[in-house]
């Protein structure tokens, strides 16, 4: 079965553009113009990923973007849009994005991150780590139990669920939203301290010199990367 790919997109020249090459790449592609349409169908069907224009007709596509994020945590979305600076693509990350591209673009660089998006997406779907080492560091996800450098511990669940989101994205720039969607869910909203609390007290488990880190590095204005 073809992976399914939800383009929200007003330009009808570009879409029908990237429809036609998307397809030609063996994938099935549903075009949306609007932001309302795409949050209804985001809903009721399923998606591998989601591209996105900022600049639409009715609504932005960044709020498209934080209620799909919302509604779904798990589908890959690339924001394409002409706005380029650095705070366009900080805002998109936060609202949820998982990639931003700015146009105009090359069509088989936009292939390729839609590649590794939805791997990575179909690869996390089914992951199973349990048991995870990195320096001298032991973690196991599935008792709690952990070896820091000071020794052995057990973590909290929410730390445990805050460390397992790191490892299964090792590398790779976890925003806030992510983060809170992850551990906390969307019942309780903790402040930005909470999460920085929570990121000291990994810190102080596996990092010899916690001020200055090996492994939980902070992004700012984005949120974390776990390096291992």
């Amino acid at each position: 079965m073809a992976d399914r790919i939800l383009l929200l997109e007003d330009e009808k020249t570009l879409s029908d553009v990237i429809t036609l090459n998307l397809e030609m790449e063996g994938y099935e592609v549903v075009v949306i113009d609007k932001g309302k349409e795409a949050l209804q169908l985001s809903k009721s069907q399923h998606f591998d990923l989601i591209i996105l224009d900022i600049m639409l007709p009715d609504i932005s596509g960044m709020t498209v973007c934080e209620q799909i994020r919302i509604d779904n945590i798990k589908v890959p979305m690339i924001i394409l849009s002409a706005k380029d600076t650095s705070n366009d693509r900080i805002e998109g990350l936060k609202k949820g994005a998982d990639d931003y591209l700015t146009k105009p673009f090359i069509f088989e660089e936009l292939l390729l991150r839609i590649q590794k998006l939805i791997k990575r997406s179909a690869s996390g779907s089914v992951s199973t780590v349990d048991y995870f080492e990195f320096g001298d560091n032991k973690v196991n996800l599935i008792t709690y139990e952990a070896t820091g450098h000071e020794g052995q511990f057990t973590l909290t669940k929410k730390e445990a669920k805050l460390l397992k989101l790191f490892i299964e994205r090792k590398n790779e720039v976890v925003s806030r939203q992510e983060i809170l969607q992850a551990v906390w869910g969307y019942d309780v909203y903790p402040s930005t301290r909470t999460i920085d609390n929570f990121i000291m007290s990994l810190r102080r488990y596996f990092e010899s010199e916690p001020r200055k880190p090996k492994y939980f590095h902070s992004v700012r204005g984005i949120g974390y990367k776990f390096t291992a």
